[in-house]
């Protein structure tokens, strides 16, 4: 049948089903675009519309392939970063995630029988984030709408219904745009079988949806103070950035030297402190891996962190690696050590990167890929959330891969977090030249600009080569380092208690839109089959599918 179908098709058909296929593509590198490091934010819709339309045309085959190819064009330019660790790790990944999105083409394909359908791409979009989130080992939260809508008028949403609300606005005004070219653009005879073609609604709809979330958005008032708890509403805040002696995965083989450096860059904190450059800080803060030497184990590297906190004379959030559970696991950690009484609270990393910390299948796949060998000690994940004090102020802590995590972030934070942390070593990802503006660092800095708005909280990024930031609870960038160069923040960050909307409906709104639209999925396959023809041998017509006869239109 297929074959027939495809010697049959004209010259025009396989054209307009290739032009298809392309527009998917080109769909997908625009979503990419909206991400850091190019933060072209309005692209995002547009790509969303040309999926879309794309998932409407040519057979079910066709569907699922366009699909597919929009995810890669999303998704291999922006996990590249990955490619210091490998070509295939880095395509391996792309083409998986891809996937995603070629079961996304064909859920919209089918709900394109609904009235309402470009609301319920707008629900299935948050349930493909949803489970794209926790499957498999849980999940891989890149490329989300919302990471893409930092710079876009969208983001003070994100302060009432989190991420998952500016993901769901930002997927339906591109879903409205995809209504109004398809009105425009569709096929003339099903234009004549409807009647008059009343392409001026669709626009006047989407626009006024425009005009209405904008506005929304622009309404809402967002903190840039402190609120008192204790009659502490601010703090000083330090953060660290020893940077490393090389790049790439071996820069960690000398973990003495980064130890030390971030000990060097505390001590001339120290300094500056005591000659009065810069105001005495209430806590400083390292990043994660600042110590790969475990500081209760090796007496060698509790000495140099002793030595940095003696000097500062303060609290400081110390990233570590530490030993166990057992002989074959360690942990990510932060630690918090006091210039008088040591080390105290410490939380563990809980969402742990699989094939990074530690290794699925590890029998299996060790014997298989070398490059593995790298990994020779499962990490092992906490329990708790991030919530510890240092000096004066509670944080909300969260390590690297975390920040992308909705309830690990909100946990640290309706725990009692005044002040958001992330704790990140992004120094396998970056490369020379990028400044900061490229790979994961520049994702993860939008990421936490949308975390401070979401929270209403100040977030400090410390990072051990960059981009190591401090940001406002209104999402301003406040001051940021350069990448492979050794840096000291200081700034007077406020300490908030109130829980924003989004605190406070958790997580319910994703939970509620997902199952909204699968719902909303299953009601149009059923009416998808109640439509079928009662002749079994007889193909039901499905002119809105036609690829030939929308390029015939356009």
């Amino acid at each position: 049948m297929a074959a027939r179908h495809a010697a049959s098709e004209s010259p025009a058909g396989r054209a307009a089903r290739l032009a298809t296929s392309l527009g998917a593509l080109a769909s997908g590198i625009l979503v990419w675009t909206s991400l850091p490091p190019l933060n072209w934010w309005p692209a995002a819709m547009i790509g969303i519309g040309g999926l879309a339309v794309a998932a409407r045309v040519g057979r079910l085959r066709a569907t699922a392939l366009n699909g597919w190819l929009f995810g890669l064009g999303l998704f291999v330019p922006m996990v590249s970063f990955l490619r210091g660790l490998g070509v295939d790790a880095w395509l391996v990944l792309a083409v998986a995630q891809a996937v995603w999105f070629a079961g996304l083409a064909l859920a919209i394909r089918a709900v394109a029988v609904l009235r309402l359908w470009p609301l319920v791409v707008a629900l299935l979009w948050v349930g493909q984030e949803w489970a794209r989130d926790r499957v498999p080992f849980g999940g891989f939260p890149w490329g989300r709408l919302a990471f893409g809508q930092a710079h876009g008028p969208l983001l003070p949403l994100a302060s009432v219904g989190g991420a998952v609300l500016v993901t769901f606005l930002t997927a339906l005004l591109g879903s409205l745009l995809a209504w109004s070219a398809w009105a425009w653009f569709a096929p003339v005879r099903l234009a004549r079988r409807r009647g008059p073609h009343r392409a001026w609604l669709p626009a006047a709809v989407t626009a006024l949806s425009v005009a209405a979330v904008t506005g929304g958005a622009a309404a809402i008032a967002l903190p840039t103070t402190g609120t008192t708890s204790g009659g502490v509403d601010h703090v000083v805040v330090a953060v660290v950035q020893g940077n490393v002696p090389r790049l790439g995965l071996a820069e960690f083989a000398q973990r003495r030297a980064v130890t030390a450096n971030h000990v060097a860059q505390t001590e001339a904190l120290a300094a500056d402190v005591a000659a009065g450059r810069v105001p005495r800080p209430d806590l400083v803060v390292w990043p994660e891996n600042a110590s790969d030497d475990d500081p209760f184990d090796d007496p060698v590297a509790r000495s140099m962190i002793e030595s940095a906190v003696r000097a500062v004379g303060v609290p400081v959030l110390v990233g570590a690696v530490l030993d166990g559970p057992g002989p074959d696991h360690v942990r990510n950690a932060a630690v918090v050590w006091s210039p008088t009484t040591g080390p105290g609270q410490l939380y563990v990393k809980r969402h742990l990167v699989p094939f990074g910390e530690y290794l699925p299948w590890r029998s299996v796949l060790s014997r298989w890929i070398g490059r593995f060998s790298l990994i020779p000690r499962d990490f092992v994940p906490g329990h708790r959330p991030g919530v510890l004090t240092v000096g004066p102020a509670t944080v909300a802590d969260v390590i690297c891969f975390e920040v992308a995590d909705d309830d690990v972030v909100r946990q640290a934070v309706t725990g009692g977090g005044r002040l958001i942390v992330v704790q990140t070593n992004n120094a396998t990802y970056e490369h020379a030249g990028d400044d900061g503006h490229g790979g994961e660092t520049a994702q993860q800095l939008e990421m936490s600009r949308l975390r401070a708005v979401e929270h209403g909280r100040a977030v400090l990024v410390a990072a051990t080569s960059g981009v190591s930031a401090v940001i406002a609870p209104d999402g301003r960038v406040l001051a940021r380092s350069r990448v492979f160069a050794p840096a000291r923040l200081v700034a007077d960050v406020p300490l908030r208690d109130p829980e924003t909307v989004a605190d406070r409906v958790g997580g319910w709104p994703e939970h509620a839109l997902a199952g909204l639209g699968l719902v909303a999925l299953a009601l149009a396959v059923v009416r998808r089959r109640r439509r079928r023809p009662a002749d079994p041998g007889r193909a039901a017509p499905e002119p809105a599918h036609d690829a030939s006869a929308l390029a015939a239109t356009t």
